[in-house]
């Protein structure tokens, strides 16, 4: 797997486990989806600045920003 495939992956995964917290049924199975969001885009963030690709961080970085505010509004 290349580099961009991986950031790629990352990124889906993040947006999976984002979709799941919306479907789980108990806090702590919705806590644990949102900690798997956080992970996959910490990961792709500093993948994307590894690779130079800076416009990319910017837009997953914000996308963190948004999922972190949408949990803190809505699961906590």
């Amino acid at each position: 797997m290349t580099e961009p495939e991986r950031l790629a992956l990352l990124e889906q995964q993040a947006e999976k486990a984002y979709d799941e917290m919306y479907e789980a049924h108990s806090p702590s199975h919705t806590a644990a989806c949102y900690s798997d969001v956080k992970e996959a885009l910490y990961a792709a963030i500093a993948l994307a600045r590894a690779l130079g690709e800076f416009d990319t961080a910017k837009r997953l970085d914000d996308r963190l920003a948004h999922i972190k505010a949408v949990f803190r509004s809505q699961f906590t």
